[in-house]
């Protein structure tokens, strides 16, 4: 298996996306306060997200022994080192995206007379 797909296809996904800018942004967070921040996601999709990106190692994940338990998810140097490439990303994507959707439009309109 070619290793950058993997890895592009694992961190690129939008739960995974959502969890490092989240991480990144907000710091430590516990898991609802993570599950508030990224919105509309599923309790069972961000627990198997964090699994996967604690795999990765990219994030941690610090189960603190108290009644009920307390677990702390954050960046790790790694998960940091991602961030500041999707920040980059985040910037492009803000410069661009007007034009992006002005030639989606336009596409989508061509598509439109071709049916018509």
């Amino acid at each position: 298996m070619c290793p950058i797909r993997d890895i592009v296809a694992r961190i690129s996904d939008k739960w995974s996306v959502l969890a490092i800018y989240g991480l990144g942004g907000y710091g430590k967070l516990r898991f609802n306060e993570l599950k508030h921040k990224i919105g509309d996601i599923s309790q069972r999709m961000l627990t198997v997200t964090l699994r996967n990106l604690e795999a990765d190692g990219l994030i941690t994940r610090t189960i603190y022994p108290q009644v009920p338990p307390r677990v702390e998810y954050e960046l790790t140097e790694l998960g940091h080192s991602l961030m500041q490439q999707l920040q980059l990303f985040a910037e492009w994507a803000t410069k661009n995206g007007p034009e992006i959707i002005y030639y989606r439009e336009k596409a989508n309109k061509v598509i439109k007379d071709r049916i018509a």
